[in-house]
C-alpha cells in the first residue's frame, strides 16, 4: 500500500513510519505546522506574544532527522489557518461559554483526518497513519476502531469524532505494542527520538501556564470561590472560565476538610462553587445529554434503550451506561450508579467492549431529572 505517515517529530509516530515499512509499504511523512509559536493573533485579531514553549522547528528538525534516517520523503505542510479556524477559534469559544472542550479531539477530527487526510490524496496517497494507540480493523462488517493493546496509552477517546470515511483508508500500527517495545525499537534504530518525552498540553500548542495562556484570549476576571456546604466565601478565583468541573489542583484552599473540588460554575455571576472530599455528591450526576454524534460504525442506529459503556473522560475506567434517543440527533446517557465529575463541553465516547462505536460532545448533566449546575445554584441561593 502507499501510505503517507504523519510524522510529529515524536517516538510514536516515528516507529509506527518505520514499522510500515517493514512490512513492505510503500512509505512517506509529512509534518503538519499548525501553530505559529512565536507570534499569534488572539480571537479579537489583536497580536499576542506567545513564548515558543513547544518549538515547532525542533520537532520538525525531529521529524526530517527521523525521516533520513528511515530513508523516506518528508513533506512539511501549513495548516495554521485550518487550526485556527475548526480548532482553535471553537476551543476559545468553548471556554468563554463556562464549557470544557477537548482540543485533541477536534484536533483529529478537523487536521489529523480531515486537511492531512486531502492533502494525502492530493499526493497519491490512498492510505494515512498515525502513531495512536490504538487498533484499525478493515474486514467484511467494515472497518472498526478498537482499543490498543496498551491499556494505558489507549487513545481511542479522542478519536470518536474522526470522519469514518477517513478512517477507512487509516492504518495505526502501534495498536498491538505498548510504549516501552516502542522505546525500545526507537532505541535499536538509533533514532534521535527514542528518549524524548511524550509530548503533553494542548494539541500543537505544548505544555505551559494553561491560565497565562487563556488570559491572551479571555482576560482574567476574578471573583469568589464558594464552599457549597457552608455557602461561605473559602477563596477567590482567577476566573471562572479557567477551571473544570472535578478539577482539584490550583485552587488554594487549605484548611482541615480535606480535598477540595470544583463542583460547578457560573458565567453569569462570576462564581466558582467548591465542595470538600465531605460533599463530594455535589460532583455527581445520573445522566448526560450529549450531541455532535459521530458513529464511527457503519449503519449505526438506535432502537429503543441500547446498553454499552462510556468513558466521559481520557483514561477513566468503562462506565456501564444506557444509550436513548433524545431527539435532534441527540442521545440521553443514563447511568443510575452515578459518575462524579462529568462535564460539560467534554466528550462522551462509547464501546461495545474493545469497539469504539462513537460518541458526542456533553451539552447537560442531571441528577434525578435536575440538571446539576441549576441544583448548585439554587441550592447556594444564586
Amino acid at each position: 500500500m502507499k501510505i503517507l505517515v504523519g510524522l510529529s517529530g515524536g517516538v510514536d509516530s516515528a516507529v509506527a513510519a518505520y514499522l510500515l515499512k517493514q512490512q513492505g509499504h510503500q512509505v512517506a511523512a509529512a509534518f503538519m505546522r499548525n501553530w505559529d509559536s512565536l507570534v499569534n493573533n488572539d480571537i479579537s485579531g489583536n497580536p499576542t506574544l506567545d513564548d515558543p514553549v513547544c518549538p515547532q522547528e525542533k520537532d520538525y528538525q525531529d521529524a526530517l532527522s527521523v525521516a533520513r534516517a528511515l530513508g523516506i520523503t518528508l513533506y512539511r505542510i501549513d495548516f495554521i489557518k485550518e487550526y485556527w479556524d475548526e480548532v482553535f477559534a471553537t476551543f476559545i469559544d468553548e471556554y468563554r461559554h463556562g464549557r470544557t472542550p477537548n482540543p485533541d479531539i477536534l484536533c483529529n477530527k478537523y487536521i489529523k483526518f480531515d486537511a492531512f487526510f486531502d492533502f494525502a490524496r492530493s499526493k497519491g496517497y490512498e492510505w494515512v497513519a498515525t502513531g495512536h494507540y490504538g487498533k484499525v480493523t478493515h474486514g467484511m462488517e467494515g472497518t472498526r476502531l478498537m482499543k490498543a493493546a496498551d491499556r494505558n496509552k489507549d487513545q481511542t477517546y479522542f478519536l470518536d469524532q474522526v470522519p469514518y470515511q477517513a478512517m477507512t483508508h487509516t492504518v495505526m500500527p502501534l495498536g498491538d505494542i505498548d510504549k516501552p517495545t516502542v522505546r525500545s525499537i526507537a532505541a535499536e534504530l538509533g533514532l534521535s527520538v527514542a528518549t524524548k518525552k511524550d509530548s503533553t498540553g494542548v494539541c500543537f500548542i505544548g505544555e505551559r501556564d494553561f491560565k497565562a495562556f487563556l488570559s491572551n484570549y479571555l482576560p482574567a476576571q476574578p471573583g469568589d470561590m464558594i464552599d457549597i456546604g457552608t455557602q461561605k466565601v473559602v477563596g477567590r478565583h482567577d476566573g471562572v472560565l479557567y477551571y473544570t468541573i472535578g478539577q482539584r489542583r490550583g485552587l488554594g484552599i487549605g484548611g482541615d476538610q480535606g480535598k477540595w473540588y470544583v463542583a460547578g460554575k457560573d458565567v453569569a455571576t462570576n462564581r466558582l462553587y467548591v465542595a470538600s472530599s465531605h460533599e463530594r455528591g455535589w460532583l455527581d450526576s445520573d445522566s448526560c445529554l450529549v450531541g455532535r454524534l459521530n458513529w464511527l460504525c457503519p449503519g449505526a442506529s438506535l432502537r429503543g434503550a441500547q446498553a454499552c459503556a462510556a468513558k466521559f473522560r481520557y483514561r477513566q475506567p468503562d462506565n456501564p451506561v444506557t444509550l436513548e434517543a433524545a431527539g435532534d440527533g441527540r442521545l440521553m446517557v443514563r447511568y443510575p450508579q452515578r459518575v462524579p465529575a462529568v462535564a460539560v463541553g467534554q466528550e462522551a465516547v462509547f464501546y461495545d467492549g474493545d469497539v469504539c462505536l462513537g460518541g458526542g460532545r456533553i451539552e447537560q448533566t442531571f441528577l434525578d431529572g435536575i440538571d446539576v449546575q441549576q441544583r448548585i445554584q439554587e441550592h447556594v441561593g444564586a
